[in-house]
């Protein structure tokens, strides 16, 4: 038994994504697992790693967290020359009881349907080109899972009733989706308030009311489980979707090994109370270690992901902490080495950095 994930490098320049691609292998079978393909031009890498290394053109699962561009779009490239087994996606146009969810009575569930299947287009062209493959479609909300090569995948979150809640705001977005990168007013005016902060071991300098956006909140969160370990894959997940999905992780996870780390390692998306909960509370001993890793994916050169703040606060609980800042990392048990791959560098711990 053994199994690996990549998480590749996404995007170029500041631009950060996620693209993740797996397998498990038991005997002479293997469960092949892609979560996200970052944006257009990076589901050729995901594509590539898994007729390369899996030796595979066949993806049994294939999970599209949230249709942001920088997950969703990388996806159409693994459907269109790949064989999928199952596509999970959220597919709320097509939900009933939808004009309850406003306040405005002018809506009927036929109108919101229609203003959802608008907003989240890429999601609805995603579910089209899996139907017109015959590939099975199916929502990924909590306790929607699938065994096989002795892992099993979870979804853990949103439920229903989460999900449902966020649509009103998911209501206005901008049509086309198009991420904005936290480039808004409000980051800008932020930027210009930076100030040197100087870290203190084991005290965390994160906002416990920190909030992300609907969509992110949306975002599908994996549980895998072999060999008696857990793997925990997040998207874009906020404080308040990983609150509610942690009911369902302490009812079905093993030890925890690797943790995706939310939002490109942003620091709207993470708090020291979910750490606590996920992971435990930070440790005295600064050589202490838990033999968790957490990964961020960010591009190379982005000036806000991953934030130290965040890193340090995954350091104080004793976890390996990674970011791909550009370059893809495999990480692996009982797989062996893979020709051309080195160790990923650990993220150190930052002293003190500019913070807003």
């Amino acid at each position: 038994m053994g199994f690996e994930v990549d998480f590749h490098a996404v995007g170029e320049e500041t631009k950060s994504g996620d693209a993740i691609s797996m397998r498990f292998v038991e005997g002479d079978e293997q469960f092949v697992i892609v979560i996200d393909g970052g944006f257009k031009s990076d589901g050729e890498k995901v594509v590539n790693t898994v007729k390369n290394h899996y030796g595979t053109n066949y993806v049994d699962l294939v999970i599209s967290t949230h249709p942001d561009q920088d997950h969703i779009n990388g996806l159409f490239e693994v459907l269109e020359t790949m064989e999928v087994g199952e596509l999970w996606i959220k597919k709320p146009w097509e939900h009933g009881d939808l004009a309850s969810l406003l306040k405005d009575g002018r809506f009927t569930d036929n109108s919101v349907g229609e203003k959802l299947a608008k907003q989240l287009n890429k999601a609805v062209d995603l579910v089209n080109l899996a139907e017109e493959k015959g590939i099975p479609v199916r929502e990924p909300f909590s306790g929607c899972s699938i065994n096989k090569c002795g892992a099993q995948i979870i979804s853990i979150g949103p439920d229903l009733d989460y999900y449902r809640d966020l649509i009103p705001e998911i209501l206005t977005l901008e049509p086309a989706l198009e991420s904005k990168s936290e480039a808004s007013f409000v980051d800008r005016i932020i930027e210009k308030a930076k100030s040197i902060f100087r870290a203190v071991w084991g005290e965390d300098d994160l906002d416990e009311d920190a909030k992300t956006s609907a969509l992110n909140s949306t975002s599908a969160i994996t549980l895998i489980n072999y060999d008696g370990q857990s793997l925990l894959f997040t998207g874009d997940a906020g404080i308040d979707a990983l609150n509610d999905a942690y009911p369902l992780f302490e009812a079905h996870s093993n030890k925890l090994r690797l943790m995706q780390i939310p939002h490109h390692g942003s620091r709207r998306n993470i708090s020291s109370s979910v750490l606590d909960c996920y992971i435990g509370e930070p440790l005295a001993d600064k050589n202490a270690s838990r033999g968790i890793t957490a990964i961020a994916s960010a591009a190379q050169k982005s000036e806000k992901h991953p934030r130290p703040a965040v890193l340090n606060a995954f350091i104080h609980r004793g976890v390996k902490t990674l970011a791909t800042n550009g370059k893809g990392i495999r990480h692996h048990n009982n797989l062996g080495a893979r020709e051309g791959w080195n160790a990923a560098e650990v993220e150190v711990y930052q002293e003190e950095y500019e913070r807003e």
